[in-house]
């Protein structure tokens, strides 16, 4: 079996960047910046803010009042830096798989609809054997469906036995945030990647973004810890035939030790046991939320060669 082969079997991959900051060379500001009263830079500046904030932009998303009180939890999460990276287009076609009660779909769905792009929400199966799953997926529909903000929503059924992201090679995108422990634990990890290489387009991206488990320490195959080594999920993606493009801290945590006695949901926002006796809960509030790996992949565009053969052929 692969997950075997790769649990067992998986290479030590270390990723690393490089950078450093340069003094700025000394100058005679007066000599090259032209004098400007305060009344002008004033104006500049609230029409730069203005144009910035404009209907349809992600900051405009991000500023949204319909967010309510998630947006606190952009400093952890970094919503806007972490799309810039994964080079979302607002006119994208994009999946999100397990959308939950849709932190992130309050952000991908109004920006889409503003730019005539496609939201998809891969939620779980409507008659899930959870009635925790079945409750999210209602409560989901009820958020977002049928509503001017958020457009056209598309929701699907996605599970271990549920495949049909839609049609093979149309979307732009797959996006998952903090999921790959729960298919490990449901045991259908690599048919997931291969759902999602399926149904990007040749040149599509995936981009992930999972609790980060220390590569010097060992896989839990089951992942019960809720933490997932990073050259773990490389290892999958590759084996379903995606390329790694990049990898990014954006979404790191480096006071959290990823061994706590909960696991990571005695970290916010679950704060998991946090209301037994006895239990000292100030340090775990301190970590704040997980360390994550944040990742991008791409499906090559070889294949739509391979396809452009194979159909000559026919």
């Amino acid at each position: 079996m692969r997950r075997s082969f790769l649990l067992t079997g998986l290479a030590s991959l270390t990723l690393t960047a490089c950078g450093g900051t340069d003094e700025p060379a000394e100058m005679d500001v007066d000599a090259v910046v032209p004098e400007i009263s305060e009344a002008e830079t004033s104006v500049e500046q609230t029409a730069e803010i203005e144009d910035t904030m404009a209907t349809g932009t992600l900051e405009w998303t991000l500023a949204g009042e319909w967010r309510g009180d998630n947006g606190d939890r952009d400093e952890f999460r970094h919503p806007g830096e972490t799309l810039e990276f994964f080079g979302i287009s607002p006119s994208d076609t994009v999946i999100e798989i397990w959308p939950g009660g849709g932190w992130y779909a309050e952000i991908l769905a109004a920006w889409l609809n503003a730019n005539d792009g496609t939201y998809v929400a891969a939620h779980f199966p409507i008659d899930s054997e959870s009635e925790n799953r079945r409750n999210s997926r209602m409560n989901f529909e009820n958020r977002f469906l049928g509503t001017e903000l958020f457009g056209d929503v598309i929701v699907r059924d996605w599970g271990p036995d549920n495949i049909d992201l839609g049609e093979t090679g149309t979307a732009d995108a797959v996006l998952t945030f903090r999921n790959i422990h729960n298919w490990m634990r449901g045991g259908f990890t690599e048919r997931a990647f291969d759902d999602f290489y399926a149904v990007l387009r040749p040149g599509g991206v995936l981009g992930v973004v999972e609790h980060r488990l220390p590569d010097t320490r060992e896989q839990d195959p089951l992942a019960s810890s809720g933490y997932v080594r990073e050259a773990y999920v490389i290892a999958i993606a590759r084996e379903a035939g995606f390329e790694l493009v990049d990898s990014s801290e954006i979404n790191a945590n480096a006071a959290d030790t990823a061994d706590h006695p909960n696991g990571v949901w005695t970290l916010p926002p679950s704060q998991d046991g946090w209301d037994m006796e006895g239990f000292d809960s100030a340090p775990f509030a301190a970590i704040g939320e997980s360390d994550r790996m944040t990742l991008l992949f791409r499906k090559p565009d070889t294949d739509a060669v391979s396809l452009e053969n194979t159909n000559s052929e026919d």
